[in-house]
């Protein structure tokens, strides 16, 4: 990994802070994210081919169907006599019968779920066939959230949920229906968040899908649309590859986070258009160290940002993310309900060592939040895990049509857990930020901190590495 001591920057820190700054502003490492070589996907033979029996044009089915979902049992009898042969179970679609109706599946090791364009497979609106062992209720609020399975588990290493895109772009669908009333209630899953936060508690609401110690795992060209509550967890597993995936939840739905890798490495998120009411990516260290993620050529809408938090109490580390763009508003229209780009949260009590994060060539068009390094994210009586931010690089970032009152927040939580920024290359609209314990270095940067408790600047005479501001531009959500 390539390394470059910026010597000026220790130097003006230690005239502040001492020997502990001294050692607080490190030298600069440029992060290389997923250690594997990555590319694109593709679609596996197929094992067994399974058509539909349904039509809905507005994601409702029959009474009889809904209470006792018609696709359960064949999807899954079929995912578990292919387990193994590292080939597909494909759903399809016949004439107007273009859908599947279910109750939760779990995807077994060796086996792919793909989806046909124009096929879409449908979870289940009865919170009940969602239950976990839990004493949480499915489809309650608590003040705990472990009600509900979600609606795919994918259990088992080389296994994975895949579309098929057709030549006119239309690929497969996954379809929460988190916008739909749950079962025998006038309630909808994003309705049960929305009240969950406004009593602070937590809402019993099922992921759409959950990677759980699956190596070597694959999402690919797939629709993922209306979840209940995340769309995608990635834990505890040794390389996945999200390609092609295009998320879209409205950013007003509450807690509907895009793709969370947690505890896992050797992670590439890549060529993905994600909308979302909540981070679009966050990568998590909470449950397990996370560390070589790759986040790539990719475009946000109406999300919480590009994020790594809250939990980072067990390390989060080599994280590269690189030529991405970033908007405010979902395809809608919809504000982000917390509009933040580039995004580095946690606080005491799930906090840890957030380091060598580099972001290369990121794009931001009307954010509010241009640059969130905040280790005081929520409010905590604890001191046992405290956050700290260190060699986190922004190596290219352009902001435009910034929201009124755009700022940036760059913080360390105090004396002894100083945050390490570098900007280089970067042309914000917005100069406007609140700074305190960080020690910053900058090269041709628009951002330019210098005042706050604990802050100390050093403008560099050369860059970390060559670069340039990056020319953007920011494409629509495709059609589904």
């Amino acid at each position: 990994m390539p390394r470059l001591t910026i010597a000026a920057a220790a130097t003006a820190a230690a005239l502040v802070f001492g020997t502990l700054a001294a050692t607080t502003a490190q030298a600069a490492s440029i992060a290389t994210g997923d250690s594997r070589s990555v590319s694109q996907p593709a679609v596996p033979s197929v094992c067994q081919t399974l058509t539909a029996n349904l039509a809905t044009s507005n994601e409702q089915f029959s009474s009889s169907n809904e209470a006792s979902p018609p696709d359960t049992s064949r999807i899954q009898n079929a995912l578990n006599a292919c387990k193994g042969t590292n080939k597909a179970v494909e759903l399809t679609n016949s004439g107007s019968n273009n859908a599947f109706l279910s109750a939760p599946l779990t995807v077994p090791s060796g086996v792919y779920l793909v989806i046909n364009a124009g096929t879409t497979l449908y979870a289940t609106r009865v919170a009940s066939q969602y239950q976990s062992s839990s004493s949480d209720t499915c489809g309650a609020i608590s003040s705990s959230d472990n009600g509900c399975n979600p609606f795919i588990k994918v259990s088992g290493a080389n296994s994975g949920i895949e579309g098929i895109r057709n030549s006119s772009g239309s690929q497969g669908t996954i379809d929460g229906r988190g916008g739909q009333s749950i079962w025998s209630t006038s309630t909808t899953w994003w309705q049960l968040a929305t009240t969950a936060g406004n009593e602070n508690k937590k809402q019993n609401n099922p992921r759409l899908i959950v990677f759980s110690g699956a190596n070597n795992a694959t999402l690919y060209n797939i629709n993922l649309v209306n979840a209940a509550f995340f769309h995608v967890t990635y834990k505890s597993g040794n390389g996945f590859t999200a390609w092609g995936v295009r998320i879209k939840t409205p950013a007003t739905a509450r807690n509907t986070d895009g793709i969370d890798p947690d505890a896992s490495s050797n992670v590439t998120v890549e060529n993905s258009y994600i909308q979302d009411g909540d981070d679009g990516i966050a990568i998590k260290g909470g449950s397990g160290a996370t560390s070589n993620v790759t986040i790539a050529n990719n475009h946000f809408y109406g999300t919480h940002g590009i994020s790594i938090g809250s939990e980072t109490n067990d390390g989060v580390s080599n994280i590269l993310v690189k030529n991405n763009t970033v908007q405010g508003t979902d395809s809608s229209g919809n504000v982000s309900t917390l509009n933040s780009g580039l995004r580095i949260k946690s606080y005491p009590s799930k906090g840890g060592t957030v380091s060598t994060v580099t972001y290369i060539n990121t794009c931001e068009s009307g954010i509010a939040h241009l640059i969130e390094l905040n280790p005081r994210y929520s409010s905590s009586s604890s001191t046992s895990n405290i956050p700290e931010f260190t060699n986190i690089i922004v190596d290219g970032l352009k902001s435009q049509n910034s929201a009124s009152g755009a700022t940036s927040i760059i913080e360390g939580y105090n004396s002894s857990h100083i945050t390490g920024l570098t900007l280089q290359y970067v042309s914000l609209d917005s100069s406007s930020y609140t700074a305190q314990y960080a020690a910053i270095s900058t090269y041709s940067s628009s951002l330019n901190p210098s005042s706050g408790t604990g802050v100390t600047l050093t403008k560099l005479s050369s860059p970390v590495t060559s670069g340039s501001v990056p020319s953007c531009s920011f494409p629509s959500f495709p059609s589904l």
